[in-house]
């Protein structure tokens, strides 16, 4: 048997699809999703096996224009995860079509990558538009850049995503795979369980506070009755935001910790205790711990 195995970066605007994209080929909830932008902070691998191909997704933050240490390193580190991909795939937004974001990646898309890249592109939720000006947006975007090939998608309803994800299993080089058959990431699960944490803080809070904001897993212990006991540290920036995180008598705080309770529990299936902490960090913004932590590079964030 000739397998393969190889990496496909997954970029595109903040909101694109990116995430919901990564877990529908995964099949399992790897990455973040939510209405809010920016929110996929770590290069999230996800596994998708496609015959006798092993894909391994690298679900990017989204590209756009930095405007703080921490949006730079993100788009250092999304750009940096297409570079070293065997194919990438840029995801644009059907109902958006061809915005001065998309305007910005296309002009920058051969600086970026290594000569004779692989770039498929995908047209994603398709079902908000109708078929005519699918086409003209198609044309439109093969004409400012030339895609290996174009698809139309929809990745929450699932639309078109098989012929990508068997497309994709033919173009990634052959040799080993990268991973166990069974598994579908490789990010650390502490890492995981403190991704769905922010997820729900980011679900529940409202304007800038999820973007001041950080979880950390401290500990993770293993009990005899085959539960997990998990503490997570919620790093804030200022007083004020811990107020609005613990709620009036903690119904917050209370209400974010039992939603992302029952997801790990659904992820792990298993019994989960998860106790949560709100700790006031001012300059966690500034702290290169903070960034290993999340998988960035703090020195990508310099101006």
């Amino acid at each position: 048997m000739t397998t393969r195995a190889g990496f496909v970066a997954l970029i595109g605007e903040p909101n694109a699809g990116k995430s919901t994209l990564t877990n529908r080929m995964v099949g399992a909830k790897v990455s973040i999703v939510t209405h809010k932008v920016q929110t996929t902070r770590t290069r999230i691998r996800g596994v998708a096996m496609e015959g006798d191909a092993q894909i391994v997704f690298v679900d990017t933050p989204g590209l756009f224009q930095p405007r703080r240490r921490l949006d730079r390193a993100m788009v250092a580190a999304a750009w940096g995860s297409a570079s070293d991909a065997d194919v990438i795939v840029l995801l644009v937004e059907a109902h958006r079509g061809l915005v001065d974001g998309v305007e910005r990646i296309l002009a920058t898309l051969a600086d970026q990558l290594p000569r004779g890249a692989k770039v498929a592109l995908a047209i994603n939720k398709i079902d908000r538009v109708k078929a005519e000006s699918l086409l003209a947006l198609s044309q439109a975007l093969n004409d400012k850049y030339p895609f290996a090939k174009t698809f139309m998608i929809s990745a929450e309803r699932g639309y078109g995503v098989d012929d990508l994800r068997q497309w994709l299993a033919k173009e990634v080089p052959e040799g080993p795979w990268l991973y166990p058959e069974d598994q579908i990431a490789d990010l650390p699960m502490r890492m995981i369980a403190a991704e769905m944490t922010r997820e729900k803080l980011t679900l529940r809070l409202h304007q800038e506070l999820p973007y001041q904001l950080t979880v950390e897993t401290e500990h993770w212990q293993e009990r005899d009755d085959g539960s997990a006991r998990i503490d997570q540290v919620i790093y804030v920036s200022r007083d004020g935001h811990k107020g609005i995180l613990l709620g009036h008598r903690g119904e917050t705080i209370k209400a974010i910790s039992q939603a992302s309770r029952a997801e790990l529990e659904e992820f792990l299936g298993r019994k989960v205790h998860l106790f949560l902490q709100v700790k006031v960090r001012e300059n966690w913004l500034e702290e290169a711990e903070r960034y290993n932590e999340m998988g960035l590079n703090f020195r990508d964030g310099n101006a």
